[in-house]
């Protein structure tokens, strides 16, 4: 089986790679990534193709799609406060090239899996998060990952395609960055700690995530490649869990024996203040997957951090 990655030599990407090699029934892997988050350094060792360009590049897509069996399309311009900076780079990179991934997966009736986000939810307060309620975007980039997975289940119905859209839920892990300014939550705390710096949140510490080890992401991944699976409609990808920032703080500190201090700010515009999935759709479809707990997993990624720092 070939597979492209698009987005491959980002986080989830690159350790995606990783769990695609080490698996029964992958013949080639192939990644799509323009590296200006991700990093090919991220694929040493790693028997992978890697060809540097866009996905708005619609006929490099069409040509890196050519003779593919699946596509795993995690390209994106990720980030709420990026798309408030600027929305028009986000649509481009999340609606139009998301556009142009599956009409070079239709002219080669390739199977595709993109990566939606728990953000289109939105403003919907009703917790857990199921797939069949209203979905109400704050910001740019959520509305594009809207659009990234409409544009998958509607050419799946459309065009008799197997695809399978998923909602990430704050995934975290090794090979995540933090260093620059829109790193995520986890990241940026572990670092700040390792480097004996206060920890910045927007708000009061009590908004809540459901935070999803890499991977347990990967292996529903995995799965979906070598199985074909498709579903007509989203998919949450996270097992039902809620953390807020303060726990999760306490607990970064039982798991490193580091001590730190907290600066609040104001609450970010388009941030969703509380987030958690129903999980049942997920394992109706993959049973068999299983949740990380978030003490190991942090140990897991600080013991990462703590290597490269």
């Amino acid at each position: 089986m070939r597979v492209l990655v698009t987005g491959g030599a980002g986080f989830i990407g690159s350790n995606l790679c990783r769990a695609l090699n080490a698996s029964d029934g992958v013949t080639e892997i192939q990644v799509l990534d323009n590296l200006s988050t991700g990093s090919g350094n991220n694929l040493v060792g790693l028997p992978v193709t890697l060809i540097e360009g866009s996905i708005l590049d619609s006929d490099l897509v069409r040509d890196v799609t050519r003779g593919v069996d699946s596509v795993v399309h995690l390209a994106a311009r990720s980030s709420v406060p990026k798309s408030l900076d600027d929305p028009s780079a986000t649509h481009d990179a999340n609606a139009t090239g998301t556009l142009n991934v599956m009409e070079a997966a239709r002219a080669t009736g390739a199977h595709v899996v993109v990566a939606s986000s728990s953000s289109v939810y939105g403003a919907n307060p009703r917790l857990p998060k199921v797939e069949s309620m209203a979905t109400l975007p704050m910001s740019p980039y959520a509305a594009s990952k809207l659009a990234t997975e409409n544009y998958a289940l509607v050419w799946g119905s459309s065009f008799a395609m197997r695809t399978l859209a998923l909602r990430f839920f704050n995934v975290y892990g090794p090979l995540q960055s933090a260093s620059h300014a829109y790193a995520a939550v986890i990241p940026s705390f572990l670092d700040r700690m390792i480097r004996g710096e206060p920890l910045k949140i927007n708000g009061d510490g009590e908004q809540t995530r459901d935070f999803t080890y890499v991977e347990t992401v990967c292996s529903v991944l995995v799965e979906a490649v070598l199985s074909g699976r498709s579903h007509s409609g989203p998919v949450n990808l996270a097992l039902g869990t809620r953390t807020s920032l303060n726990d999760l703080i306490k607990v970064m500190e039982e798991v490193t024996g580091l001590e730190t201090s907290i600066e609040f700010l104001a609450p970010r515009v388009g941030d969703v203040p509380h987030s958690s999935a129903d999980p049942t759709l997920l394992h109706s479809i993959f049973p068999d997957v299983r949740p990380m707990p978030l003490r190991a997993g942090i140990l897991e990624t600080y013991k990462w951090m703590a290597g490269t720092n």
